[in-house]
């Protein structure tokens, strides 16, 4: 069985090396899908009985590991020296550094790893994480899967 919980944070960024408007400093609304696959719980009398992950708990290990540090930073390379000495230097700026361009595509498989040691098989029903995927606008993600 899937399951998928959907939460929504804002952040900014910029594309380094992007040839196009991607180079300039913006921010996104973006929308993260979280994909589990688990078996159906069908323990009598216990509080998920009949579900694969309470969904609240879904969000809430999410927020805690992944959303809550990215939203409202700035998401930077951190090869990109000029911004990063920038933002370094405005006092209590929330700025999440990656050894990546901050690209859909890469922020969906850095997810993907952080949501994947943060899912276990805690209710002894196979949970595993399955698929991340990440809209950095409503018309445009990048999916991070098992296997891929």
């Amino acid at each position: 069985m899937l399951i998928t919980r959907k939460l929504e944070f804002d952040a900014g960024h910029r594309i380094s090396t992007h040839t196009s408007q991607c180079r300039h400093l913006h921010g996104h609304r973006y929308m993260i899908e979280i994909t589990l696959s688990g078996n159906i719980i069908t323990d009598a009398g216990v509080a998920q009985q009949g579900m694969v992950m309470d969904f609240s708990e879904v969000k809430q290990i999410a927020k805690s590991v992944l959303v809550d540090h990215w939203d409202h930073a700035f998401l930077v390379y951190d090869g990109d020296t000029q911004v990063l000495h920038f933002l370094q230097s405005l006092q209590d700026h929330k700025t999440v550094v990656l050894e990546v361009q901050p690209t859909a595509e890469n922020l969906a498989l850095i997810a993907f790893g952080i949501l994947d040691h943060a899912y276990q098989d805690s209710y002894g029903n196979h949970l595993q994480l399955e698929r991340v995927r990440l809209f950095e606008t409503p018309n445009c993600w990048a999916d991070a899967v098992r296997g891929g």
